[in-house]
């Protein structure tokens, strides 16, 4: 049976307020809550399912970035994974981190371990690049899937939903989850206590052969401008009276 690599990236948590840094180089982070990407959570499902259907022997999850992030791979040891791989970055190469970069570390982990199957998260709700599990895919010279349904095993014909593609269309081994695919389990107790002692490698990017020097410049970050309130009009002539004031028509 076949290995499965997922990665599982560590964002600021979807229900925090993000607030720009006052020099504008990036946003605040020191003090603010921070969980698994839902996108990640969603693949992390789909893979513990594929082992639990017996179409896979291992699901391991993999993060990029600092100490901090062993807590996320702990959460995804807990939802069903079997092992971790924790890649260290840190300093000015995590605040330069970029899709690019995580690509080339995931190809490198897919061939040393001898992976059959990538999973990720369509994106992370942190950058919305949408990018990592396309560039992955082109790395490896795998074909991929973006929101398949994973109730087969990995090679298999998978099922494309709102893809206008007929059911079974696409084989794949990178698959790309999108929201609504599934609904992640909560982590119990007792396998929150079992994940404690479920092994985390540490490997370096170095180690795989990857640099990680950043094609991208960030020039300055802002925050969206403040839309104004909104008009209340009683007839279709009113509307078209403002309309007119506001130079549209």
């Amino acid at each position: 049976m076949a290995r499965v690599l997922v990665g599982v990236k560590r964002v600021i948590d979807y229900a925090v307020k993000i607030r720009v840094k006052p020099d504008h180089s990036g946003v605040v982070t020191d003090g603010v809550k921070h969980s698994m990407n839902p996108f990640c959570e969603i693949a992390v499902e789909e893979a513990v399912k594929l082992k639990e259907k017996k179409f896979v022997k291992e699901v391991v999850a993999v993060s990029c970035g600092p100490q901090q992030v062993q807590e996320t791979i702990r959460t995804a040891l807990a939802m069903g994974a079997d092992r971790g791989i924790h890649v260290e970055v840190s300093g000015k190469d995590y605040e330069t981190l970029g899709p690019l970069q995580v690509s080339k570390i995931m190809a490198a982990l897919a061939k040393k371990e001898e992976a059959k199957m990538v999973i990720l998260g369509k994106q992370a709700i942190d950058d919305d690049c949408n990018q990592t599990g396309q560039m992955t895919a082109a790395l490896l010279d795998w074909p991929q899937v973006c929101g398949g349904l994973l109730s087969n095993p990995p090679g298999a014909r998978l099922t494309v939903p709102f893809s206008g593609l007929p059911e079974n269309a696409v084989r794949a081994t990178c698959a790309l989850c999108s929201l609504r695919l599934n609904t992640p389990r909560y982590a119990t107790l007792p396998n929150i206590m079992k994940a404690k002692k479920k092994k985390i490698a540490n490997v370096k990017p170095a180690d795989l052969g990857v640099d990680l020097t950043s094609r991208v410049e960030v020039l300055r970050v802002d925050e969206p401008p403040q839309r104004q309130a909104g008009v209340k009009v009683e007839t279709v002539e009113d509307l078209v009276a403002k309309l007119k004031e506001a130079g549209r028509v």
